[in-house]
């Protein structure tokens, strides 16, 4: 035993039973006990039945599309100005909000859940399921804010001036060039995935983690494929955006996500404590 660990034990040794409830108690988690909870529920999500995967991505889907909702509604209120807009990027974080801490099934929280289990153990079951995963939740997100785009440009269940704004925020990721939404995409994927990381250890804090990484997101112009998706949706139907190059900046940004969400953020997660899970 080291010393380090000795030194520890005799420390204990020396607290009454209630200090060292309440040492165990307010102790932060450490880096091994937060893996092995996001491995969980990455192993509880590549089990789920299809039909279960299918419509939670559809509700998430719908769900994101509070951002695109709430943020152009801001901005149809208040304006063009510099000031305004922070405020207004505050909108985007609420359908992060609601999906996350609604348990439902977001692609970009799987660039990591579902990864670690195949780094753990890598096998071609293993990388089956999750290409299961990936693929049930992509499509049932982008049917969701396929669906979300459509009742609000068609149905006509958000009114004009409210569509006016999310139009209106929309044409600056339309603007884009498809590189430039892959490099904006990685961030975008890394900042899911370390909240995804953070929420075991976040506990109460959580909704303020989701929205200060989200926030983050909306300000600094980074791009995320399922919010983007709504926004690209919503200029398709209204004419004022090509398939073509929507869907250019679909796959563009997909794969900023997950490069920055799982090349990035998972392996470096999973590097930082391999060495200390048991064999």
């Amino acid at each position: 035993m080291s010393e380090s660990k000795e030194g520890a034990e005799e420390d204990r040794g020396r607290l009454s039973e209630k200090d060292e409830e309440d040492v165990q108690k307010n102790r932060s988690l450490s880096p091994v006990s937060v893996y092995a909870v996001v491995h969980e529920e990455g192993r509880e999500e590549l089990d789920r039945p299809l039909l279960s995967l299918w419509w939670s991505g559809v509700a998430a889907g719908i769900g994101i599309s509070a951002s695109v909702l709430a943020e152009g509604t801001l901005h149809a209120v208040l304006g063009d100005g510099a000031a305004a807009v922070a405020v207004a990027d505050l909108g985007y974080t609420i359908g992060f909000v609601l999906v996350i801490l609604g348990r439902l099934q977001l692609f970009t929280e799987n660039t990591i859940t579902a990864i670690l289990p195949l780094l753990s153990r890598p096998s071609a079951r293993m990388v089956w399921c999750t290409a299961r995963l990936w693929g049930i939740v992509l499509v049932a997100n982008l049917v969701g804010t396929f669906c979300s785009a459509a009742l609000s440009t068609w149905v006509g269940v958000v009114p004009p001036e409210h569509i006016a704004g999310m139009l209106a925020i929309s044409r600056d990721f339309a603007a884009l060039e498809p590189y430039q939404a892959f490099a904006r995409g990685i961030p975008a994927g890394f900042f899911v995935a370390a909240i995804v990381w953070m929420l075991p250890s976040a506990r109460a804090a959580s909704i303020f983690v989701i929205i200060m990484f989200t926030y983050l997101i909306a300000i600094g112009g980074f791009t995320h494929v399922i919010a983007g998706s709504t926004e690209l949706f919503l200029l398709a139907l209204s004419g004022d955006a090509t398939i073509g190059h929507s869907a250019a900046l679909i796959g563009a940004t997909l794969v900023g996500n997950i490069a920055g969400g799982t090349g990035l953020f998972a392996l470096l997660a999973y590097g930082q404590v391999v060495n200390e899970l048991p064999s």
